[in-house]
């Protein structure tokens, strides 16, 4: 059975996921940490823990879910997986953080592509990979049907959607690829977003003004 857990990092307030099961293998899903007392934070509770980690996944290459990609591969030898769509956002990073006033060291490069449909597996357990694109051109969710959770990215929030002004986005896109893959899923099923609390299904598709 996979557990969740969530670390709330950076200036930006992002959602890092760290998922494991019994194996002790785990993955980690956008990893955030920028300052290097968030490093501590996670390297402290992988030791608690007795965990391995074991893959390094992101949901799209914006700056702030994608911080710690260079720690964990000089620290844990992770290379990044994401979708080809974004690798530009993550080549120009450094730029981009120069727009938030943000000094970060150049990320490493992508060291596997994914695409829709592919497994994440680790230990006993797996997520299926779902190409949601708007928010960024390759944005991925992780859907664990078994327990009944989805991990977005920035895709979906509680009471809102992803940004669409940035480069690569489209609010039709986004809008279509929600509606289709998304909200046709379970209501009971948990939605972990890369900002805020966490919601469900159900919730966006009776609450959420965008999906109306």
């Amino acid at each position: 059975m996979i557990t969740v857990e969530i670390f709330v990092l950076n200036p930006f307030q992002e959602n890092t996921y760290v998922l494991f099961d019994e194996s002790k293998k785990c993955i980690v899903i956008d990893a955030g940490n920028y300052l290097p007392e968030e490093n501590e934070q996670l390297d402290n509770f992988f030791q608690e823990k007795s965990l391995d980690p074991v893959r390094l996944i992101n949901t799209h290459g914006h700056i702030d879910h994608i911080f710690g990609n260079s720690w964990f591969l000089k620290e844990y030898d992770l290379k990044t997986e994401v979708h080809r769509s974004d690798e530009p956002l993550i080549q120009g990073a450094r730029e981009h953080g120069y727009l938030f006033g943000i000094n970060m060291e150049t990320p490493p490069p992508v060291g596997k592509y994914l695409e829709e449909g592919d497994l994440i597996e680790f230990g006993n357990s797996s997520l299926m990979s779902i190409h949601i694109p708007g928010h960024s051109p390759g944005s991925l969710v992780f859907y664990c049907k078994e327990q009944g959770f989805v991990i977005v990215g920035d895709v979906l929030f509680q009471g809102s959607i992803g940004r669409t002004d940035l480069p690569g986005g489209n609010y039709t896109t986004l809008l279509t690829g929600i509606s289709d893959k998304l909200l046709t899923m379970n209501e009971e099923v948990i939605v972990y977003s890369g900002h805020g609390p966490e919601t469900t299904i159900g919730n966006e598709k009776r609450y959420n003004p965008f999906l109306q």
